[in-house]
C-alpha cells in the first residue's frame, strides 16, 4: 500500500506526495476581489504539498459573495494571480484554482441589489457575511433554462483565465451547499425541467459544467469537489448514496483528473457526518484518484490509504497553521494550533506568520 509520502499522478500533475492543501477561504484579497502579494507568500510557504488547491475563487461577480475573497473573471485578477502561481512554481510546487459560484449564498449587497440565483426559489438558512456585517440571506430566483449557456460560458472563461494566470489546472467547487450542490440535492432543487426531479436530471448541470471545463483545458487538468455526507448550509439530500454514486459514475465517464470529497466522520471522533460515509460508494463508481478531506490526522490519513478508500488526503486547518505540514507528518513533529480569530482577517497575522520547524526550533 502507498504511504502519504509516495508520489501520485493526478492527471497531468505529478505530485511528489499524497498530502494536499485543501481549499480554504482566507479573505486576503482586496474588496474588489483582486489577489494580493501576501497570497503569493502564503501559498509558496506551503509548496511542499503534493498539490495546492486554492481557496474558492469566484467565476463571476454573480457567483461571488464573500468579503475579500478572490475572483478570476477579469484581466486584473488574472494579472494579480500570476505572481502567486509563479511563487509556488519557483518554490517547486503545483497549484490549481478552485472555481466557485455560490448561488443562493450570495447576498444582494454583492450584486448591486439584484437577486441571487439558484436551482430553485429558495432561501439559505442563517446569515451572510457581508462588508456591512452579518445579514439574513435573501430568497434566490431560479436560473432559467436560457441562462444555463451563459453560466457554462462563465465557467469556460474562468478556466481559460486560470491557465493564463499560470495555474496547473482547476477544481470545480460542487460542494458545501453552493450553486452546483444546490442543483444536486433534493431539498434545494424543486425544478420540473431537465435539471430537476430525477437524480439523472439533478446531476445534469454538474456533468455539463465539468464537460465544458474538460473541453476547455483538458480532462487531465480538471478535478471536482463534492460533499456527500449531510447538511451543508441548508442543502441536503434524502438519498445520498444513490445521488453521489451516480454523480461519481458521471464524473468517471467524463474522465476527470481526480475527485475530492469533503466528508466529516460519522463515528464521533471528528466532524459531524449525518450518515455512514458515502466515500466507499463513490470509490466503487469512480476509478480515478480519490482524495478525502475533513479532520484527518497522520494516522487516520494513512489508514484511509491502507484501506483503499482513498488515494490521497487533503488537509485544511492543519495546513493552515503548519506551512511545512508534510515534513511535520513525516517526522512526527508537533503541530501548531490554528487561531480561528484570524481565519478570515486581512493581515499577515494568522496567515503567513505560522512558524516552520526550523524557525520554531531557532
Amino acid at each position: 500500500m502507498p504511504t502519504l509520502f509516495d508520489p501520485i499522478d493526478l492527471g497531468a500533475i505529478k505530485a511528489p506526495n499524497r498530502i494536499l492543501l485543501a481549499p480554504l477561504t482566507r479573505g486576503r484579497s482586496t474588496a474588489d476581489h483582486i489577489p494580493t502579494p501576501r497570497m503569493a507568500t502564503y501559498y509558496a510557504q506551503r509548496a511542499t504539498a503534493g498539490l495546492l488547491i486554492t481557496e474558492a475563487t469566484g467565476i463571476s461577480k454573480e457567483g461571488l459573495g464573500w468579503p475579500y475573497a478572490p475572483g478570476i473573471w477579469s484581466d486584473e485578477q488574472v494579472a494579480a494571480w500570476q505572481p502567486v502561481t509563479k511563487a509556488v512554481h519557483d518554490a517547486g510546487g503545483r497549484i490549481i484554482v478552485q472555481l466557485w459560484h455560490m448561488g443562493r449564498i450570495v447576498h444582494p449587497d454583492f450584486l448591486d441589489g439584484a437577486q441571487p440565483v439558484s436551482a430553485s426559489a429558495t432561501t439559505a438558512p442563517g446569515a451572510a457575511h457581508t462588508y456591512q456585517g452579518k445579514q439574513p440571506y435573501a430568497e434566490a430566483r431560479a436560473l432559467t433554462l436560457d441562462e444555463i449557456p451563459r453560466l457554462l460560458n462563465d465557467y469556460e472563461h474562468a478556466a481559460k483565465n486560470a491557465i493564463r494566470a499560470g495555474f496547473d489546472g482547476v477544481q470545480l467547487h460542487a460542494a458545501n451547499g453552493y450553486l452546483i450542490d444546490q442543483f444536486l440535492r433534493d431539498n434545494a432543487n424543486f425544478r420540473d425541467d431537465k435539471y430537476g426531479g430525477s437524480i439523472e436530471n439533478r446531476t445534469r448541470l454538474l456533468g455539463e459544467v465539468t464537460q465544458r471545463l474538460v473541453d476547455t483545458i483538458g480532462a487531465d487538468r480538471v478535478s471536482v469537489r463534492l460533499s456527500p455526507n449531510g447538511d451543508t448550509q441548508g442543502v441536503n439530500d434524502s438519498q445520498p448514496y444513490e445521488l453521489f454514486g451516480a454523480a461519481a459514475a458521471l464524473l468517471d465517464r467524463i474522465g476527470i483528473a481526480f475527485l475530492e470529497l469533503r466528508e466529516p466522520g460519522f463515528d464521533g471522533t471528528f466532524g459531524k457526518g449525518e450518515v455512514e460515509p458515502v466515500a466507499p460508494t463513490i470509490r466503487k463508481a469512480f476509478r480515478g484518484p480519490l482524495v478525502l478531506n475533513s479532520d484527518y490526522t497522520a494516522q487516520t490519513a494513512q489508514a484511509a490509504l491502507d484501506s483503499g478508500v482513498a488515494d490521497a488526503i487533503a488537509f485544511g486547518r492543519a495546513f493552515l497553521a503548519n506551512p511545512d505540514l508534510p515534513e511535520r507528518l513525516k517526522t512526527g513533529a508537533p503541530l501548531n494550533a490554528d487561531v480561528m480569530a484570524t481565519w478570515y482577517s486581512q493581515g499577515d497575522e494568522g496567515y503567513t506568520d505560522y512558524p516552520a520547524l526550523e524557525s520554531a526550533d531557532a
